[in-house]
């Protein structure tokens, strides 16, 4: 899976002040990632603002992203949720030609055990026809993945990498202590990413990366290559904004400084609702600094 090693962009998703999907700033924005060193693209995460679409808005961004692509980055597809044999079924049943691996948050709301955790993705990977990639973010599904689970569904071979967003440093180094070879540890977390990477991570699904591609690939390459003095250099010159754009809700954030780079609108749909202005005011100041 060196396809999903580096950094990935989890893409947000552009409306139009109707709040339609805007397809011409979603095709600026893959141009945009794939010109200035963005390793691959996960369409349809939670930074995609996934929940909130119809089964035609779906293949209508699938569509413009892979259009837009046109091969020349992997693609990671968001499939995830909350009711296994749901989720199980559209594995088997949805058009995944052009991806190369599945990105499935832990299910929320129902709150499982780590034993329902470890059936789920079992079940998943095994309906799965491309690798899965675990998604554990405690602070958006109420529950955690630990350690010892993600590394017992390390050992399935459909089964290819966690993106860790739990911001517990401990966990993770015991996952990256104790994966089995190949299995991929990737952080969720923009602003402990160089530092996750010094640990032994592979990598970040990334939502500063929308904004600030050149920069913020060139910091996670450097520190992967172990220049760690530029890899902190840059680091700090990004953390300001790596904060900010989850100051007052994401996709909230980093949807203003697109807005302020003029890729996109800055709308976000219903239940999100856009950043407040003292917010808005700090996005743009760090945007400025970075790029004038």
């Amino acid at each position: 899976m060196n396809q999903i090693k580096g950094v990935g962009v989890a893409l947000i998703t552009p409306f139009k002040k109707d709040l339609s999907i805007d397809t011409d700033a979603l095709k600026r924005l893959v141009e945009y990632q794939c010109v200035n060193g963005t390793d691959y693209l996960v369409v349809l995460g939670t930074t995609g603002e996934s929940p909130v679409f119809s089964e035609h808005e779906t293949r209508l961004i699938v569509d413009t992203i892979k259009e837009a692509n046109n091969k020349r980055l992997p693609l990671v597809l968001g499939i995830g949720g909350n009711n296994t044999m749901s989720i199980s079924q559209k594995l088997k049943t949805y058009d995944l030609s052009g991806f190369s691996a599945i990105l499935s948050v832990s299910p929320y709301y129902n709150k499982p055990n780590q034993e329902g955790i470890f059936h789920h993705y079992n079940a998943l990977a095994d309906a799965s026809p491309l690798p899965i990639i675990l998604y554990n973010v405690p602070g958006r599904t109420g529950s955690n993945i630990t350690a010892e689970t993600t590394l017992r569904l390390a050992e399935n071979r459909n089964i290819c990498a966690v993106k860790e967003a739990s911001g517990n440093f401990s966990q993770c180094m015991e996952i990256i202590k104790h994966r089995p070879e190949g299995f991929l540890v990737i952080s969720g977390d923009d602003a402990f990413t160089f530092p996750f990477i010094a640990m032994g991570m592979d990598g970040v699904i990334s939502v500063i990366c929308n904004s600030f591609p050149k920069l913020f690939s060139q910091m996670v390459h450097a520190a992967l290559a172990n220049k760690i003095e530029e890899a902190r250099k840059l680091h700090y010159q990004l953390l300001d904004s790596m904060n900010l754009i989850f100051a007052d809700g994401s996709p909230g954030g980093i949807k203003e400084i697109l807005h302020y780079m003029n890729i996109c609108e800055s709308v976000v749909r219903p239940p999100l609702y856009a950043v407040n202005s003292k917010v808005r005011e700090q996005l743009i100041q760090a945007a400025k600094q970075l790029i004038g």
